[in-house]
């Protein structure tokens, strides 16, 4: 079992049950909490605004210390295992990397399905109770879900068709983006978040396939200086509890948790929209070329390979995802 979390996986045993075992004797509870992506990303945002409504609500008997960018070591499927397992409380974690646990987490990210932030609440509503399920299966408990904001491509040439795009190196996060990219003639490589500034410097990569937020977080100007925005998805992470470690709470700091989780939930679901403006200034301030509105023939294109990853995905999927994506598509309007 340890083999999974790499070498840090002992010491945060050790430390995991001796906070596991003692709260009800200590008078402050400490979680440490993972987060393959930086403090100052919109996911290391809104972990710091769960960490401060989470103390303000216990009365400070409950305090987080956030471990960003991989600094345990822990890529996003690293922190899913090692959450349920109890080496770690608490983790916040790109679930389109976990589709190799279950084919429904890879969801939120198929191409062009949610086509905005409206559609992927709606899209989450429906497929929650499964997620749940999925969660409670495998020791966890599903805090909240926090949405990215919108995909697009950083680029070392601008990408205005998908001629641009053909045999680019561009990095994915999941198999929804290898399957478009590849149909669009581009060369995807799946890469985690903490690899990629590595192969930009180096030369491995053309392209990234990611947000505006993740890529002016990391300052990706230093090594391309392009932004087409797609609106591909807007993906989500899952902010998730080992189980015991929720149910060892008395009731009243369970109580507390709840309620900085509806707060936080609130927050993250409404900042997208002016996190992108925000983006875009400081990208415009370091010289980004950003093409916010690409031509309808290259959304057609992009449309059309997205639609090859959905096929598939549906497939892998069954009954479920045909069930989720019916039931999403009456209550977005789309039928």
């Amino acid at each position: 079992m340890l083999k999974r979390w790499g070498k840090a996986g002992l010491i945060l045993v050790g430390l995991a049950v001796t906070l596991m075992a003692t709260p009800a004797l200590a008078q402050q509870i400490k979680w440490d909490m993972a987060n393959e992506y930086g403090a100052t990303t919109y996911h290391g945002d809104g972990d710091q605004y769960f960490s401060k409504a989470l103390k303000e609500k216990s009365g400070g008997k409950i305090v987080i210390t956030h471990h960003f960018g991989g600094s345990l070591g822990f890529k996003s499927k690293d922190q899913f295992d090692a959450v349920g397992d109890g080496a770690i409380p608490l983790a916040n974690s790109y679930i389109g990397a976990l589709v190799g646990l279950d084919p429904l987490f890879l969801l939120p990210s198929l191409p062009f399905l949610a086509q905005n932030l409206k559609e992927t609440r709606i899209l989450w509503d429906v497929s929650k109770p499964y997620f749940d399920e999925i969660m409670a299966k495998n020791r966890q408990r599903l805090l909240y879900a926090a949405p990215w904001p919108q995909q697009g491509i950083w680029s070392k040439k601008p990408v205005k068709g998908k001629d641009d795009l053909r045999s680019v190196k561009i990095r994915c996060s999941d198999l929804a983006g290898i399957t478009t990219f590849k149909t669009l003639g581009a060369t995807p490589i799946q890469l985690a978040w903490s690899d990629v500034i590595p192969q930009l410097g180096t030369g491995g990569l053309d392209a990234v396939f990611t947000s505006a937020d993740g890529g002016t977080s990391a300052k990706f100007w230093e090594h391309v200086g392009n932004f087409t925005d797609i609106y591909y998805a807007l993906p989500l992470n899952f902010i998730h509890i080992n189980l015991k470690t929720y149910e060892a709470l008395s009731p009243e700091l369970r109580k507390a948790v709840d309620e900085a989780v509806r707060d936080t939930e609130a927050h993250v679901w409404t900042r997208p929209v002016t996190r992108v403006a925000e983006n875009y200034e400081v990208m415009r301030k370091n010289k980004v070329n950003i093409i916010e509105q690409v031509s309808a023939e290259f959304r057609a294109d992009l449309a059309k390979a997205g639609e090859v990853a959905v096929n598939d995905w549906l497939k892998s999927a069954g009954d479920r995802g045909k069930n989720i994506v019916a039931e999403f598509k009456k209550r977005a309007g789309r039928n």
